[in-house]
């Protein structure tokens, strides 16, 4: 009878242990899961072109905001005067700056807001923003139309949101 105790003993430790492995190798595997930025799109909202409805952050993660930019160089001169698509590309070069000095990509980048004086400009805008941004997991993102920007002649500012995992 003790004999018997004992096995069933081993037996109930070997298993325990054996469900211990496997739950700590699920956590492992959930945080490593939630380790990742992931990009949602639901069936129960309208088709979302070119943007993702939501972003999922994990804990963690450094989040980094890019302030408004807009067809400005380095000289505070405006590139591209009364030419949507090259103040757009300069826009984009400028947050792509902002993003390396804060150690991230447009890879890292979640969220979008875009100001636009004319909205019909929008195609042109995605034609720039996806020579950027990864199109296959593209960030959440807001398009306004504006009354004016803070400089006459600009026609655009993007400001963008981006996260980078610890």
């Amino acid at each position: 009878m003790r004999a018997m105790l004992v096995v069933l003993s081993l037996l109930g430790t070997v298993a325990a242990s054996g469900m211990w492995n496997a739950q700590t190798k699920e956590v492992s595997k959930m945080s490593h899961e939630k380790s990742a930025v992931r990009f949602v799109k639901s069936d129960a909202l309208p088709p979302s072109p070119g943007y993702s409805q939501a972003v999922e952050v994990p804990k963690g993660a450094r989040l980094i905001y890019v302030a408004g930019q807009v067809a400005m160089d380095r000289s505070g001169k405006l590139v591209g005067e009364g030419d949507f698509k090259l103040q757009a590309t300069q826009t984009f070069e400028n947050l792509k700056a902002a993003l390396q000095a804060s150690g991230a990509t447009f890879d890292n980048v979640v969220k979008l807001n875009s100001y636009f004086l004319d909205m019909t400009q929008l195609p042109a805008f995605r034609d720039v923003r996806d020579k950027y941004i990864n199109t296959s997991t593209p960030p959440a993102s807001t398009a306004v139309k504006v009354a004016g920007l803070f400089r006459e002649g600009i026609l655009l500012e993007v400001e963008a949101v981006a996260v980078v995992p610890e």
